[in-house]
């Protein structure tokens, strides 16, 4: 009846604005992102980032070895300066557990610079260092705004895929000045993290998880994977819908 037909048109209509929204998310280069998916459980919500490892090799290899080990669990965001960047502490110093023989060597490895001419936009991944270009540990930045400062300065080495949501409500947190550095004046903590690794399907040739969309669609871009998530909520809001007006107007 009517209930169904506004079930329908409410579906499509919802899908259609999903479609949109997607293809309108802005990344913040068309940069290949590497299959590894690094996630970030915070104090303030999840944080999934993607790296660069055609424009920063060393440095991505680095980070990822560093997440695969567990080194920035239990550290913070020291530095939450809203509009410019939240920077994640070292990891020798951030931590609150103590470090094993093989993460403190890792945490005490330095990276040279490998700066390039990639923007420094909200969402951008850049690796902090001391004056010295080439002293990059594991300290790193999201940056919450355009920063054209730091252009050919720091390295670009990744971008945020998701968790503007968590930044956002970082940079609400109350903060003070010390320094040159903005800091919250609480602990914003990395409870944990994990690595996902992308997955063949069957065959040598078979395309990773991270390159396909939930339909089986292989070569699937940063846009199809959010496509398929807005329709999957687009969905589930249409269900919800649904039941409440059958639980209102039983007779629709």
């Amino acid at each position: 009846g009517a209930g169904i037909m506004a079930h329908r048109y409410g579906a499509r209509a919802m899908w259609i604005w999903c479609m949109v929204v997607a293809s309108a998310s802005p990344r913040a280069y068309a940069q290949r992102i590497g299959d590894e998916r690094i996630v970030l459980q915070t104090t303030y919500g999840d944080i999934v980032l993607g790296l660069y490892p055609d424009v920063a090799p060393e440095t991505t290899a680095h980070v990822l070895e560093a997440f695969e080990l567990g080194l920035y669990t239990s550290n913070h965001f020291f530095r939450v300066d809203r509009g410019f960047v939240a920077q994640v502490a070292a990891c020798s110093n951030g931590r609150r557990l103590k470090m094993n023989d093989e993460q403190k060597a890792v945490s005490e490895k330095t990276v040279r610079g490998e700066m390039s001419d990639l923007k420094h936009r909200r969402g951008t991944l850049s690796m902090a260092r001391f004056d010295d270009p080439n002293s990059a540990t594991s300290s790193f930045s999201i940056l919450l705004g355009n920063a054209p400062h730091l252009d050919g300065k720091y390295a670009v080495f990744g971008e945020m895929i998701s968790g503007d949501e968590a930044l956002r409500a970082m940079e609400l947190v109350e903060t003070q000045k010390e320094g040159i550095f903005v800091k919250p004046k609480e602990r914003i903590e990395i409870l944990a993290t994990y690595v996902v690794h992308p997955k063949n399907t069957g065959g040598a040739s078979s395309a990773p998880a991270a390159l396909v969309s939930s339909d089986g669609r292989e070569g699937g871009t940063q846009c199809a994977r959010e496509l398929d998530e807005c329709k999957a909520r687009a969905d589930s809001l249409a269900k919800e819908i649904h039941n409440i007006r059958s639980a209102r107007l039983p007779g629709n």
